[in-house]
């Protein structure tokens, strides 16, 4: 048996990380400015993240939510306490699709409606409701009906108001900065319109900050530069730094019922062990402070470049848009110069989402290569 190919894989055989950087088995060293898809968001193997997994396992790794598990209350009133919504609730999952789906759901209980409202160039998973909503046909099978989507295109406020004010949709799904569609923040203009709009449509509006969470964009989560407060958000990515974790985050509206939602390995010993490891080096070592000042950094040193049309994002989430396909760019960056970077939709789009604690040595490393690959 071998692995389905289903991805697109550069010929490198990672051994060993640390912090902001892997080495392959051939003690190749490169400087990480992808971080996984955003996952790596402490770094990797914090002394404190293995130490706390270590830890856990050694205890005990995982029993089924059918008995009290107290880590997960710490989990989240952590994440309360740091995130600043104090007076949400924690449904923990797996990744996150998963997230997202069970927030899809709770908004269709708590509102009796099935439509969706989301927007181009958005992507929120490939589950069934998560791919139905997301801007991508190519990886919605026909099993995954979109009958009940529409699709928006990003700050078209007077076509959402009016859609929404049909009443006919359970929610509005919205990202905090929209990530593999190209780096494109929503406006606090937008945002806070849209919460007015959807208060006034009885619309649950959920942000999903599954890539734009966590710190990663200067502040905790992405929307709160717009200060709104939305019914429902997800996470998961950099929760875990690497072990699969995801959660919706509940406003105190949403009431439980047994048996509504549900999961086997979510919220599991070990996925809170890594998630309150994750919270604990954050705030110990001011992530989300340092993520806001990298990324000005970052972008100071490369404002002004002719070859780049458009910087985009906050903090440590920035896409960085050509006049032509990034291809070559990324390929350069990665064989000459032994630094990995992502891509997007876009084939012109250039994506950076290293670990939050990345310093101006990394910084100054990524931007005198790129400017090497330009000139």
């Amino acid at each position: 048996m071998e692995n389905f190919k289903v991805y697109p894989v550069f010929d490198i055989h990672v051994v060993k990380a640390d912090g902001a950087y892997v080495w392959d088995d051939h003690g190749t060293k490169y400087l990480d400015m992808y971080g996984g898809h955003a996952v790596i968001s402490i770094g990797h193997s914090h002394p404190k993240y293995v130490s706390n997994i270590t830890k856990q396992v050694q205890e005990i790794g995982f029993y089924s939510n059918s008995i009290k598990i107290p880590i997960q209350e710490e989990l989240a009133h952590e994440l309360g306490e740091l995130s600043g919504l104090t007076d949400y609730n924690l449904f923990m999952c797996n990744s996150g699709a998963e997230a997202n789906e069970n927030a899809l759901k709770l908004a269709s209980f708590e509102t009796g409606r099935k439509k969706v409202l989301g927007f181009k160039k958005g992507f929120h998973g490939r589950t069934s409701l998560a791919v139905a909503v997301t801007d991508n046909p190519k990886i919605q099978a026909a099993v995954n009906s979109t009958e009940n989507i529409d699709l928006f295109v990003l700050e078209d406020l007077d076509g959402v108001t009016e859609a929404l004010k049909s009443k006919e949709y359970a929610a509005v799904i919205i990202e905090g900065i929209q990530g593999i569609g190209g780096i494109y923040k929503p406006s606090n203009e937008f945002l806070i319109a849209l919460e007015q709009i959807c208060k006034q449509t009885g619309t649950m509006l959920i942000l999903d900050e599954i890539q734009s969470g966590y710190g990663r964009s200067g502040k905790f989560f992405a929307f709160q530069y717009a200060g709104i407060q939305p019914d429902l958000v997800t996470v998961a990515k950099g929760m875990g730094n690497g072990f699969p974790i995801g959660g919706v985050l509940i406003a105190p509206r949403f009431e439980a019922s047994y048996g509504q939602l549900g999961t086997t390995f979510g919220g599991n010993h070990l996925a809170c062990a890594a998630g309150l490891a994750v919270l604990d080096v954050i705030q110990e070592e001011g992530l989300i402070h340092n993520a806001a000042e990298m990324g000005e950094y970052l972008v100071s040193q490369l404002e002004g470049i002719e070859a780049i049309k458009e910087i985009r994002g906050k903090g440590l989430l920035l896409g960085f848009e050509f006049e032509k396909p990034v291809k070559e760019i990324r390929g350069r960056l990665l064989t000459e110069y032994k630094i990995f970077t992502g891509a997007a939709t876009s084939p012109n789009v250039l994506r950076l989402l290293p670990p939050l604690g990345i310093g101006k040595t990394e910084a100054d490393t990524f931007v005198k290569a790129l400017k090497e690959i330009l000139s």
